[in-house]
């Protein structure tokens, strides 16, 4: 693998930097572009993936590879099997080896010749990589969802200070069932909406062994931990199973529902704001490593009376109005309706359009990166999406029925239940 700078040289020029200072530009020899499609290289989009997992590699690596106007240069894992699985896959699309290949994010990040990055890690690393991008140059397309409220807001506010085109990285805006069932909501199809109804698959089967094990071979643990609380390795710990612990994650109610709970947002107009009210109950292990959601049944009520109600089952939105309902019932599944004419209901030109990409985020991505126009899952919008998960968590937790004020993003006369929208983060990662 060529670098142009050694790993160790430059871990020693960003050692004991916070994550937000880590714009350290340096020269960079060309990478070899190579011949992707018919697109001129000037208008091609350079690209480093950082974080190559199961979805890191099957959804975004593999989709990114076939649009002719993106260009992968670079791969970043701290597991290695992991990253020379993706740099094995670039390279065999470009018919060439010069895919560089990293296990700290930040030589990515100081890469001059690198446009844009396409963060797939676990959740407690989506924000602090995200801020220090941005901080780096990078546009940013990110895996969902945020760790906490505190930390959502702060990635708001850095993409607009630095004017950085940031994705929040969602299918579920492209897929046909879920514009159309939210467009005929919005068109007033089911008459006033006051209930909607989703359903996220259950939380794990298993406590999870917290038993500690050897840190396998070319696994880089303590880059994986970042700024999450010290803990001893186990193999339940890491790669999909961090989604149990809430270290790093908080179970299926913001894993699953940062798609679904997104379309009740976008169908009920409600994208930039949330919900005033949330009470709900959970079970969890009483022993083991997983301390998330198994089960769970929330209640939501937003300021014009509608309620959300989301529960453990199986995926499904839907929306019942004063003049009917709609829905669907497991994922991508064909969209219902009562009355079923609503389903053959025309939207007129002067009817409410919602935006879409057909081709998908990373399609949308690509394109906005080059308009500079907002994508179509930002992060305002991404934000109060998984607001609604993290203040259901808060509320299961804590077993109480919460007053939430979305303009604040704090909860009213609840000084406990405030603590808990941020994290303390592990020295010497920082948002900074």
């Amino acid at each position: 693998m060529k670098r142009a700078i050694g790993r160790r040289a430059f871990l020693r020029q960003t050692a004991g930097l916070a994550v937000g200072g880590v714009a350290l530009p340096y020269f960079v020899r060309p990478s070899a572009l190579g011949m992707a499609g018919s697109v001129a290289a000037s208008e091609r989009i350079t690209l480093g993936l950082i974080g190559t997992g199961g979805h890191g590699i099957d959804m975004n690596l593999k989709t990114f590879l076939t649009h002719a106007d993106a260009h992968i240069l670079a791969v970043c894992d701290v597991d290695r099997a992991q990253r020379e699985a993706a740099r094995k896959l670039v390279d065999e699309k470009y018919g060439n080896e010069d895919c560089d290949v990293y296990n700290d994010f930040r030589e990515i990040l100081a890469r001059s010749d690198i446009d844009a990055v396409m963060i797939s890690t676990p959740d407690h690393w989506h924000v602090p990589i995200a801020i220090a991008a941005a901080k780096a140059g990078k546009d940013i397309e990110c895996e969902k969802p945020t760790l906490t409220i505190e930390e959502g807001r702060r990635l708001v506010d850095t993409m607009k200070r630095y004017n950085r085109v940031f994705q929040w990285s969602t299918e579920d805006r492209a897929v046909d069932v879920y514009h159309r069932m939210c467009e005929l909501v919005r068109n007033g199809r089911v008459g006033k909406v006051h209930t909607i109804r989703v359903e996220l698959p259950a939380g794990p089967d298993t406590p999870g062994d917290p038993t500690p094990m050897p840190v396998p071979e070319g696994f880089d643990y303590d880059l994986w931990l970042g700024p999450a609380p010290w803990a001893p390795y186990t193999k339940d710990r890491c790669h999909w199973n961090f989604r149990w612990i809430l270290d790093y994650s908080g179970g299926m109610l913001t894993d699953w529902g940062a798609h679904l709970l997104d379309g009740a947002q976008w169908g009920n107009n409600t994208e930039r704001t949330g919900p005033v009210e949330v009470e709900g109950k959970g079970t969890f292990w009483k022993e083991g490593l997983y301390n998330t959601a198994k089960e769970f049944h929330i209640e939501y009520t937003y300021a014009n009376g509608v309620k959300l109600i989301v529960t453990s089952g199986t995926p499904s939105l839907r929306f019942e109005g004063s003049e009917g309902w709609i829905g669907n019932r497991g994922w991508r599944a064909p969209l219902e309706a009562e009355p079923a004419s609503i389903l053959t209901s025309t939207i007129g030109p002067e009817g409410i359009h919602l935006f879409t990409e057909p081709r998908g985020e990373q399609r949308n991505f690509l394109d906005c990166v080059k308009s500079r126009q907002e994508c179509y899952f930002p992060p305002e919008i991404g934000q109060r999406c998984f607001t609604i998960a993290h203040i259901g968590n808060i509320a299961m937790l804590l077993g109480k029925k919460l007053k939430w004020d979305p303009q604040a993003e704090r909860f009213v006369n609840n000084d406990e239940a405030n603590r808990m929208l941020g994290r303390t983060m592990r020295s010497p990662w920082n948002l900074l």
